[in-house]
């Protein structure tokens, strides 16, 4: 058994928010100015993905950035509104998935780096 400076914490108040970008740069562009305002304290974008969708009546086809957002979980519905407000998209994919567990080190820089 680890330690408790190795043990992961449990019941913590972290949230990882997912969201897909039209372009890398859009995803860079709002990542950083949601870091900025202490909304995330971290955005991972990641390599560009197939997304097939309904819209509008139709079946889409598209290439979107996702990218994933960490924040307090107290801030997961600030943050999805912030990035709805910066982005593109009519209906922007912006969801929240509640951590159940995270590294006590890395869910005390999350707390940190982010103001409630």
């Amino acid at each position: 058994m680890g330690t408790a400076r190795h043990r992961a914490a449990r019941g913590v108040t972290v949230a990882t928010v997912y969201a897909v970008f039209g372009s890398a740069e859009d995803a860079e562009r709002i990542g950083r100015i949601t870091v900025e305002e202490r909304l995330a304290a971290c955005v991972n974008i990641l390599a560009p993905c197939r997304s097939i969708y309904r819209w509008q009546g139709g079946i889409e086809n598209a290439t979107e950035v996702p990218a994933l957002f960490k924040t307090r979980e107290t801030l997961a519905d600030r943050l999805i509104a912030r990035i709805a407000a910066l982005h593109d998209y009519d209906v922007p994919a912006a969801i929240a998935w509640p951590t159940s567990a995270a590294f006590a080190p890395y869910r005390d820089w999350i707390m940190a780096e982010t103001a409630d």
